[in-house]
């Protein structure tokens, strides 16, 4: 019983293999109402398909289109365009045979790719204050930051974290202590101090100076008033019990 039954699917499926394999084109062929045409060459499109007499008319793919592989199409394909928006440049022009091949811009890198080109880039992470480029960042790769340890410092752009200065072994006082993001300060104290009084005293001058200014100049604006009641209110300008319109 089994041994017949091996032998009716035998029967039944190979013939119907056998049918299957005959209708498939060749790779070299397309099919288009049942029959197989002759493909066209990459960079061409099929401009009038094949009949029982002639072969398949290709024609070139315009200006600004492309097929990239033996094809059986009626129309070439529109060329990628690199949208500096999206992150990239050209790198390889279109032709009628390829599509543009597209590059992320300086400093970003890919995250979208069809086949070699890229479709989306990104620009590169920054490292923080208190961390040190780790890994550069490729075409292909993000930036790889990392941060650093005690008694070393970065800014963010550095390949590796500085130690802090040692003001001590330069002879110096340490004004400000070294953190993750910044060296130590150093400065001489009795250097400090003479520049602290040089400010102080810039800055007594400058408010005399002001001080007399604006005396001087009321002074004028009076007398050019009235040059009798000026003078009059010059001899009591320091008592404190009379007013100058009263004197006079």
């Amino acid at each position: 019983m089994i041994t017949l039954r091996i032998i009716v699917l035998f029967t039944v499926i190979v013939p119907l293999h056998y049918d299957f394999c005959w209708c498939r084109c060749a790779d070299a062929e397309y099919e288009i109402d049942g029959r197989c045409c002759p493909m066209c060459a990459a960079g061409n499109h099929v401009y009038r398909p094949c009949t029982e007499d002639t072969s398949t008319t290709c024609a070139p793919c315009p200006d600004f289109t492309h097929i990239d592989e033996p094809n059986g199409f009626s129309k070439c394909f529109d060329c990628t365009v690199c949208d500096a928006s999206r992150g990239i440049r050209v790198k390889k022009a279109c032709t009628r045979s390829s599509d543009t091949v597209c590059e992320p811009l300086e400093q970003f890198y890919c995250i979208e790719r069809n086949k070699d080109s890229c479709r989306f880039a990104v620009k590169h992470s920054e490292c923080s204050p208190g961390q040190y480029i780790k890994q550069a960042g490729t075409p292909s790769t993000d930036t790889v930051c990392a941060d650093c340890e005690a008694d070393t410092y970065s800014n963010g752009s550095f390949s590796s974290c500085l130690p802090h200065t040692q003001c001590e072994a330069l002879g110096l006082t340490e004004t400000s202590p070294g953190t993750r993001s910044s060296d130590s300060e150093c400065g001489n104290t009795t250097t400090a101090h003479i520049v602290l009084s040089v400010i102080v005293t810039l800055i007594m001058i400058i408010i005399i100076a002001v001080v007399c200014f604006t005396i001087v100049h009321n002074r004028k604006k009076k007398r050019s008033g009235t040059g009798k009641l000026y003078s009059i209110c010059s001899e009591c300008f320091c008592s404190m019990r009379y007013s100058c319109g009263q004197n006079y």
